[in-house]
């Protein structure tokens, strides 16, 4: 009987411990059809008869955005939303454009972790573990900078000309929360006082903020 149980766990351990998020695909490609009313983890499967080339590819990466926005950068994102064939894959990648003096605010990524590459100019990043210690290294051209899964990060550009990065994700959809516009910025919004508080700010001083983060229509 002691036998039995051991080899049970053995087994659950080694069947449990090794699964994860992606699993190992079923067929060679499943190109996402994102038209399908179909509510699942991910997206379901075009018909076959209807793949093409174009299902896997992206040429917004070709020529740098302008950051015309009041934090001076631009993401543009090449995920499962922008290359069907990515679903199932379990990859994704975005390009980053700074103005000088340019940031790309605090955020997480709850879904995977972020690799940048730097294609031109340098910058200021880092991440911040959960005992709040701030990991940061300044990178330039063709230097890489990695950040753990789900930890907030962010990226200045401390030069004086505009600066590129590549990033790439171990997630088709790695998902985005920037913190100050998922605090002050929620719909339905939080309450001030909750806000207030944490921040140990007076209330006019949130509704301030909300008003500069507010969407716009």
């Amino acid at each position: 009987m002691e036998t039995f149980r051991y080899l049970f766990l053995v087994t659950f351990a080694l069947v449990f411990g090794s699964s994860h998020a992606d699993p190992d695909l079923l067929q060679d490609i499943c190109v996402a059809n994102l038209s399908s009313g179909v509510k699942m983890n991910g997206f379901p499967c075009k018909n076959p008869s209807t793949i093409r080339a174009d299902d896997f590819f992206f040429a917004g990466f070709a020529q740098p955005s302008i950051p015309n926005n009041t934090v001076g950068s631009l993401v543009t994102a090449a995920n499962v939303e922008k290359i069907p064939g990515l679903n199932t894959l379990g990859v994704s990648m975005s390009r980053i454009d700074y103005a000088p003096g340019g940031v790309n605010p605090p955020h997480t990524h709850p879904r995977a972790t972020e690799i940048v590459f730097v294609l031109e100019g340098e910058l200021e990043v880092g991440f911040l573990t959960t005992s709040n210690k701030l990991i940061s290294k300044v990178i330039k051209k063709g230097e890489i900078f990695v950040f753990p899964k789900g930890l907030v990060h962010f990226q200045k550009n401390i030069g004086w000309t505009p600066a590129a990065v590549v990033t790439a994700f171990n997630s088709q959809f790695p998902g985005t929360q920037s913190i100050a516009a998922t605090l002050f910025a929620a719909s339905p919004t939080i309450l001030n006082d909750v806000l207030s508080k944490a921040f140990q700010i007076n209330n006019s001083e949130v509704e301030k903020i909300k008003l500069k983060l507010k969407p716009k229509k």
